[in-house]
């Protein structure tokens, strides 16, 4: 059971509007609720200025635990690592 890192792929997330928190994760035509968020992680002095802050969310889904990374300049969001082994009981 370890996370595995991949190529950023950009997916469509919908998050809480009030705190930022993904609820759903669609990935191609999958739409994927999120269960829980494991940990989340600012990032927010470890980039250029151009660049800009990023946050980062692990999550756990139905399918497999995510982590997800949310780059604030770019209002993007991107799945890093994949953990399919870690699934929900």
């Amino acid at each position: 059971m370890a996370m595995v890192r991949m190529e950023p792929v950009p997916v469509r997330v919908r998050a809480d509007w009030f705190d930022g928190r993904p609820r759903a994760v669609t990935w191609a035509d999958e739409q994927l609720p999120v269960l829980f968020l494991a940990v989340v992680r600012h990032e927010e002095a470890a980039y250029r200025a151009s660049v800009g802050p990023r946050t980062v969310f692990e999550v756990q889904t139905s399918r497999a635990r995510l982590v997800l990374s949310y780059e604030h300049r770019a209002r993007r969001w991107t799945v890093q690592g994949v953990d399919e082994a870690g699934r929900a009981a």
